[in-house]
């Protein structure tokens, strides 16, 4: 074989190696790395909106009331009753995240996150580019494929397959 047709295919081999090499990364570190990504704008997000525990911030409340508004076919609307609606964000921007973090009905808190993304996104139109994009862009895959096997749902999905297992006098081939 010719010395430059055995050159030009060390490039080739090269590559190859590492593509089986990315290959072997299990698919449950990049969804842990997005669930722990995505979570913590929002996490930050709902810790401004309360001073205490349960404790809605003055400051919060004022945002919603004043400042806030919802953009809707070229419209602007006030949020109906700002103090609930801090509430309930505020509430939704820590249980969720902390939900999707463990991997605890995380395809639950995924969706609920992308609702809150939208909402978010008709609150602030213009930040779709640098933030509600790439927020649904690393829920969707969480979405779709659950949170793997690092997360408390995998845990309880191998516990309730081994006893459906054994209920049925099967064994359990894994």
């Amino acid at each position: 074989m010719p010395r430059h047709v055995v050159a030009a295919r060390a490039p080739v081999r090269l590559i190859g190696a590492f593509v089986d090499l990315c290959g072997r990364i299990p698919v449950s570190l990049p969804l842990l790395l997005l669930r722990v990504t995505v979570a913590i704008p929002f996490w930050k997000s709902g810790l401004t909106k309360f001073d205490g525990f349960l404790q809605v911030s003055p400051g919060a409340v004022w945002l919603f009331a004043n400042d806030f508004q919802l953009h809707i076919l070229g419209e602007t609307y006030a949020y109906p009753f700002p103090a609930a609606v801090t509430l309930l964000s505020g509430l939704g921007e820590l249980i969720l995240p902390t939900l999707l973090v463990f991997g605890l009905g995380a395809r639950f808190a995924s969706l609920g996150l992308l609702a809150m993304t939208g909402i978010i996104q008709l609150t602030v139109p213009d930040g779709w580019q640098t933030y509600h994009l790439p927020w649904a862009a690393m829920l969707f895959p969480i979405l779709a494929m659950g949170p793997g096997r690092i997360a408390v749902d995998a845990v309880i999905a191998r516990y309730f397959r081994v006893r459906d297992h054994r209920a049925s006098g099967c064994v359990a081939t894994e």
